[in-house]
């Protein structure tokens, strides 16, 4: 989620509380449920709770892929010279 720059922000707040802001590629990305579970999956034991702001400004674009997530998609299959850019 970081290498392919979908997470905005990680706070703590007072209460230990994991608060993480985040965006999708699209408003109707399918994997919405799934991003959440590896979320809670990954932080088990890190914090009691945590809570998603998904938000949408600034609008994710294929700029905010780092380049390690770059290298990974590249191993799946995906050319990012193909995508769109804004």
């Amino acid at each position: 989620m970081i290498d392919l720059g979908l997470v905005y922000g990680i706070e703590i707040d007072e209460l230990g509380r994991a608060i993480i802001t985040m965006t999708l590629t699209t408003p109707a990305c399918p994997l919405t449920d799934l991003i959440e579970d590896e979320c809670a999956s990954t932080l088990a034991g890190l914090v009691e709770e945590f809570r998603i702001d998904w938000t949408w400004t600034p609008r994710w674009t294929v700029e905010k892929i780092t380049p390690e997530g770059a290298e990974q998609l590249a191993a799946l299959g995906f050319n990012l010279d193909n995508m769109p850019r804004y």
